[in-house]
């Protein structure tokens, strides 16, 4: 039978749309139970599981005893707030990251209305006519009714790790959901799905997938731990010290509390994760699908990417340049080679529709399985009449360590076998070879013209498949594969995709070595690197058969110099990844097949193609390409690196300001001043300060330079490069600014309340101030784009609006205590939220210099 064909399959007409609508009604979704998610209202309930929001409505009840239920109304209302504003941030991330699931479920080939088509695995149906393939993982339980070779994992089931081997009879042609198709092609009918199917009734199994964890979310919860204990710390003793000056005990206990509720950063990994969550989105629109968010933050740290050629930094539209055939070398009329157009037409796994007029629209699978039925046909009709005279009755499946797939046919009781595959190992399994339309004895001599045509055509960067064919075949088994009669090679070309240096470049610009892999002829491989720039002579190329025979100690002191692996078979692949990561670089690997999955699974970014990849490698990949595209392995590296710098924007700004807003309360009862803000204007700050601009900077654009640093390293510090220094001293110049702008409130004579609108205008202000610098870490104020971040702008807009509504708003006034300023003293909050700006840019060009 010819597999992969909707003509093999025509008796299966399969289930029609109206069938399955009845039977998904009777049946439900083909999916496992999983454990109840939380609903919006717990999520909402959530956000007051938290010590220091218990702490503030213990202190709003005290406020509220003692007389000023205004204050701890607007305590309430303010914590409300909060926790709307975390329930919006965490809802979101949640659906956000709930579709990104969705959009990586499995999908599964079926027959339905008489034509194969692609669907979601959840979309099955009992009865449904599935195909599966070599790496497919069975979406459901089913019965086989056609197969070749299969051999399917049920290590999953059963903890056995070999394979079963399955077949069309009674006893061993059942397969399990969830199990895995190691080897061979079947046809199969749906029987159980979602919790009726085996995998259903110990759904237990399945449900102890660990959740995604950020490292960098880990250690900025340890870091907020830290600093709730500081914090508290020096809120006890501002608050001891304003009661042992003889202040109201409950002002300064609201004081405290209210001080400790703005300096935590207990926001900080929230925003992490909605920061790496909206990363994850724009990465998708990107065609990058990150199924781990700490994929992301890795991304940033990547040092070396070790890509497939083919599809990935070639188009995978695969076209016959040149054939080897009868001795000659044939740049055109193909079709006239009879015997090779026979091996390459049934020797093939591609998908035929017949009912399309043009041969383009006619055949679709494999670009390799297309590339060489193409150029033999030129009407559909007559591939259609060609396939019908010989019928599939066995076949043994292309494999990597083997390079090469047969087909036996029969026609009138005779049976032929073709053979295709790498020309270096079908020449091995030959003893004749066709000339002239006679068959003779494949001599040395003829051999080595052999390779020297193969070596020519790897030369021009052609990739090259050879075609032998055995006549009379009586056993079915893989004895088929030996005394060949050899016939001919087509060598092929794969054109670069057109963004493929380019990115090759960015990704030298940014340190990061970019290493091919690929299973072409060594001089194929060398002549597609150098048009990359990737390498300059053979000496940067190790093939499959060097590092079989290298330690790997050899290996790692050659890996500095290799940029190309040709003949690479997958299990080499494990090898390599293994060897960067002992040398401590950050590797990403991408792989299609099953056999890449170990591979791609070890490394520290495993990255799967979403066209060409099977459910096993998607599964143990960090990241699915949806464009099969190595320009977009590159964007991801490059969004990686952004959401790092934008984590550290917002944690150098909130941790600054927070530093700033302590300081103010400690260094003024340090100096016996009187409070210069009280509880409800600092939690005011909190909110107008925090929130939004915080969140604003989460997604602020990209430096200049993001791609033309060196990678960083996974174990540097999220304080590196200066970033404590930077937080100490911005942090300290707001404080020390704050509690002057309120001195000289006071030493001008202005009443208390003046001089605290004034103290809360300059914390403020500085603060919004300081947003923008945070843009970035190598720019100072003056040569920062202010409008780069509308966002961030919006932002800032905003959170003044609200100073001015709170300053000048009677409402609001009775509320925040606050009272309206001239001219004059707006002067005063411009001097000093501007003098730290003008001091910390001073200190920062001081430090480049």
């Amino acid at each position: 039978m010819i597999h992969k064909t909707t003509e093999s399959f025509k008796e299966d007409y399969g289930l029609s749309s109206s069938e399955v609508r009845l039977r998904q009604e009777k049946y439900g979704k083909n999916t496992i139970k999983k454990k109840k998610k939380l609903s919006p209202i717990k999520i909402f309930l959530e956000q007051f599981n938290d010590v220091i929001i218990w702490v503030l409505l213990g202190a709003t009840v005290i406020s509220g005893l003692v007389g000023d239920k205004a204050d701890a109304l607007t305590i309430i209302i303010i914590v409300f707030m909060n926790a709307i504003l975390g329930f919006v941030q965490e809802f979101k991330t949640e659906k956000a990251l709930e579709a990104l699931k969705t959009l990586a479920a499995p999908t599964s080939k079926v027959i339905r209305n008489g034509s194969m088509k692609v669907i979601n695995s959840e979309e099955l149906v009992p009865g449904d006519k599935i195909i599966l393939e070599t790496g497919d993982r069975i979406p459901a339980d089913c019965v086989i009714t056609k197969s070749s070779g299969v051999t399917v994992d049920e290590s999953l089931l059963t903890g056995e790790s070999i394979g079963v081997n399955k077949n069309g009879d009674k006893g061993k042609n059942i397969i399990f959901m969830g199990t895995v198709i190691l080897k061979g092609k079947a046809s199969a009918k749906v029987i159980e799905t979602g919790m009726n199917t085996e995998m259903g009734k110990i759904a237990h199994m399945l449900n102890n997938i660990d959740e995604d964890k950020s490292p960098l979310k880990k250690r900025l919860n340890h870091l907020g731990k830290i600093m709730v204990y500081l914090c508290i710390g020096i809120c006890i003793i501002v608050s001891a010290l304003g009661i042992y000056r003889g202040q109201d005990p409950v002002q300064m206990l609201m004081v405290g509390v209210s001080l400790a509720v703005a300096a935590i950063p207990e926001g900080l990994a929230a925003i992490v994760t909605v920061s790496l969550a909206l990363g994850v989105s724009r990465m998708l629109k990107q065609n990058a699908l990150v199924r781990k968010l700490h994929a992301v933050e890795t991304l940033g740290c990547t040092s070396v990417i070790c890509s497939d050629k083919t599809g990935t930094l070639t188009e995978n539209k695969m076209k016959v340049q040149k054939i080897f055939y009868s001795g000659r070398v044939y740049n055109n009329g193909f079709n006239e080679l009879t015997i090779l157009k026979k091996i390459f037409t049934y020797c093939n796994d591609c998908n035929f529709s017949f009912m399309k007029r043009k041969m383009e629209n006619a055949v679709s699978g494999d670009p390799t399985e297309t590339g060489l039925i193409k150029p033999f046909y030129k009407k559909v009709e007559t591939l259609r009449s060609a396939i019908s005279i010989e019928k599939r009755i066995y076949d043994i499946p292309f494999d990597s360590s083997r390079k090469m797939m047969s087909v036996v046919t029969e026609v009138g009781g005779k049976r032929t076998a073709y053979i295709k595959g790498a020309p270096e190992k079908i020449i091995h399994k030959c003893n004749r070879i066709y000339i002239d339309g006679k068959e003779r004895e494949l001599t040395s001599e003829l051999k080595r013209q052999i390779l020297k045509a193969i070596d020519e055509f790897a030369s021009e960067g052609l990739r090259c498949i050879g075609g032998a064919i055995k006549y009379n075949v009586s056993s079915l088994n893989e004895s088929i594969e030996e005394k060949l009669l050899f016939v001919g090679i087509a060598a092929m070309k794969d054109p670069l995709r057109s963004e493929a240096k380019k990115s090759v470049k960015r990704c030298k610009d940014a340190g990061i070595s970019v290493v091919m892999i690929t299973g072409d002829h060594k001089k194929t491989a060398y002549f597609i690197g150098k048009e990359l720039s990737l390498c300059q002579s053979l000496d940067e190329v190790l093939t499959g058969a060097d590092l079989e025979v290298m330690s790997e100690v050899e290996l790692e002191k050659k890996l500095d110099k290799i940029k190309v692996f040709a003949r690479v078979n997958p299990e080499h692949k494990l090898r390599i990844v293994k060897a960067f990561k002992r040398k401590g670089e950050i590797v990403a690997m991408t792989g299609d097949g099953v056999n890449d999955a170990p591979a791609v699974k070890e490394a520290d970014i495993g990255i799967s193609m979403g066209i060409n990849g099977t459910d096993v490698t998607k599964e143990a990949s960090a990241m699915i390409l949806l464009d099969d595209n190595f320009s977009t392995i590159v964007s991801s590296v490059e969004e990686g690196r952004k959401i790092y710098d934008n984590i550290r924007k917002f944690i150098r700004y909130l941790l600054s300001c927070n530093l700033g807003e302590v300081l103010t309360m400690f260094l003024a009862s340090i100096f016996y001043l009187k409070t210069p803000l009280l509880p409800i204007q600092i939690l005011f700050v909190n909110l107008a300060t925090d929130g939004l601009p915080a969140l604003a900077l989460g997604v602020d654009g990209a430096d200049e330079d993001v791609m033309t640093r060196k990678p960083r390293s996974s174990k540097e510090s999220i304080f590196a490069r200066g970033l404590k220094e930077k937080i100490f001293i911005r942090g300290s110049l707001i404080g020390i600014c704050t509690v002057l702008a309120f001195i000289t409130a006071q030493l001008f004579g202005m009443n208390i309340e003046t001089s605290r609108t004034i103290a809360l205008g300059t914390l403020i202000i500085s603060q919004l101030i300081h947003v923008f610098e945070c843009r970035s870490e190598s720019k100072t104020l003056f040569n920062i784009n202010m409008l780069g971040n509308k966002a961030l702008v919006g932002a800032v807009l905003l959170s003044f609006l609200m100073l001015l509504l709170i300053i000048y708003n009677p409402f609001m006034q009775s509320i925040f205590h606050t009272v309206g300023l001239s001219h004059p003293q707006w002067l005063i909050i411009i001097f000093y939220s501007n003098i730290i700006a003008f001091i910390n840019n001073l200190f920062s060009l001081f430090e480049k210099k």
